[in-house]
């Protein structure tokens, strides 16, 4: 043997020799290692206790018991700013703790006021209490009178859409393009391929625009005037055409015939859907019992609220009005619409400082006392029983910053200072020389605030800086713990 292998095997018998070694090393040493393992096991007990996840308030004593605002502090907070000159000289304001109903501060609070569009907050509870947040409304095609002919029937849903909306818009309305291809179906079914089309918009009555309403509310895109069948409130494009999009920034003038360009706008998608419309006759009434060609139907009573609330939609406000008429025996006209409301509201013990005569508050004929409007506040948000259904009344309002006519140029409300982003929900109100705000505040401790500002004899062209003024207010509310 070579002296190279030799060598060669002297070094592998050591190696050897070395790993059996550290063998006999690991083996004397592991039980003890083994031992000071501790793998996962479940716990015979609590090891440690949560804290609550939201604590008592600040300044809370030892029972948990929150300092809450107290009227001297409410009144510190508020007062200066209301008596700014921007507010004219008839204003008032009321705030009440939600939780407790105390009232924390009065100015005025039971004298009548034109409400604008905080009016709606009327309709919103009366409609969820009347027609039930799960409701939906439908517009119907029936048989006429002969074989080849059929009746678009309104059913007063004011969210109909002529075509397809833009897929982000929110509720998903009915549309007469989906109601057209509906109908060519089941006429085809019957063997029909020409027809002759009239439309009923017998469901509402009356005059179509309420008392005080000026005809520049339609050339402003303010309102539609109020038929129980209409596509898209009325809103047009520059070219006149249906919009088929939500767009409450569309102040070009509305339609002053939207029942009839409703019926045009689905006679041209039934021909789409290869039906021949002959004509378009003219209005005409179902009868009763008709059968039925098709239907669609609108997003629900409590998504339709929302809606209203959410952009000061006041189409959907005069048209829940009337529904609220129908449902409960009354004509089916603004009187009888307007009548039905405050009995509905009544029934809830919420009538007292409330007299109207539509149901947007677009006339300046309506009436309601601020304290009429935190009331109607506590009811929609009241734990429990009745208040539940009336919840949409709440959730729908405009958040502070973020929705709806409180969003960054929605309204004439604003900017809301940083105390009040999202912590203030509320309805806003204007005309030219009204601004009013109603809503909840959740106070700098958690205490939930309810209040209602009002102003109705503004000075001229001072709508901009009273709207900031009453921001102003309800964001003083949310900063601060007012004790």
């Amino acid at each position: 043997m070579s002296r190279l292998a030799r060598a060669a095997w002297l070094c592998l018998a050591l190696l050897s020799l070395f790993t059996i070694g550290a063998g006999v090393a690991v083996v004397h040493v592991l039980p003890g290692r083994l031992a000071r393992w501790r793998l996962p096991t479940v716990a015979q007990r609590p090891i440690a206790v949560a804290s609550p996840v939201l604590g008592a308030a600040p300044g809370a004593g030892a029972a948990g018991a929150r300092l809450a605002a107290t009227p001297a502090g409410v009144s510190a907070a508020l007062s200066p700013q209301l008596g700014s000159a921007a507010l004219g000289p008839h204003v008032a304001a009321v705030v009440t703790d939600l939780s407790t109903g105390q009232l924390l501060f009065a100015q005025d609070g039971a004298g009548p006021f034109e409400p604008a569009s905080t009016a709606k907050l009327a309709i919103a509870v009366a409609a969820l209490d009347v027609l039930q947040p799960g409701a939906r409304l439908q517009t119907r095609v029936v048989a006429g009178r002969t074989p080849s002919a059929i009746v678009l029937v309104g059913g007063g849903d004011p969210t109909l859409a002529a075509g397809p909306p833009p897929a982000a818009d929110y509720p998903r309305p009915a549309t007469l393009a989906s109601l057209a291809a509906a109908t060519a179906k089941a006429l085809r079914a019957r063997g029909t391929r020409r027809v002759r089309l009239s439309y009923d918009t017998a469901l509402f009555s009356g005059p179509d625009l309420a008392p005080g309403w000026p005809a520049s509310y339609i050339s402003t895109g303010n309102v539609s005037p109020i038929q129980s069948l209409e596509a898209d409130q009325g809103r047009l494009t520059a070219s006149g055409a249906p919009q088929d999009a939500d767009d409450p920034q569309n102040f070009r003038p509305r339609s002053l015939t939207p029942a009839a360009d409703a019926a045009s706008a689905f006679a041209r998608f039934l021909r789409q859907d290869g039906i021949r419309v002959q004509a378009v006759i003219g209005q005409a009434v179902a009868r009763p019992g008709s059968p039925v060609l098709a239907r669609v139907m609108s997003p629900p009573v409590a998504e339709i609220v929302q809606w209203m609330l959410m952009e000061s939609n006041n189409v959907i406000a005069e048209n829940l009005a009337r529904q609220v008429a129908i449902a409960t025996g009354q004509p089916a006209s603004f009187g009888g619409a307007a009548a039905a409301e405050v009995a509905v509201l009544r029934k809830l013990g919420a009538a007292a400082g409330i007299s109207l005569v539509d149901g947007s508050g677009l006339s300046p004929d309506d009436r309601l006392t601020p304290a009429a409007l935190v009331e109607l506040i506590r009811l929609a948000a009241a734990p429990g029983g009745t208040g539940t259904g009336l919840r949409p009344a709440i959730t729908g309002l405009p958040v502070a910053g973020f929705a709806g006519t409180l969003a960054p140029g929605g309204s004439v409300f604003g900017p809301t200072g940083s105390a009040g982003l999202g912590l203030v929900r509320a309805k806003t109100g204007n005309l030219v020389t009204v601004a009013a705000l109603a809503g909840i505040a959740y106070a700098r401790d958690g205490q939930l605030l309810a209040f209602a500002f009002m102003a109705d004899h503004l000075p001229a062209r001072g709508l901009t800086a009273a709207g900031a003024d009453l921001a102003g207010l309800a964001t003083a509310l949310a900063g601060c713990g007012c004790r």
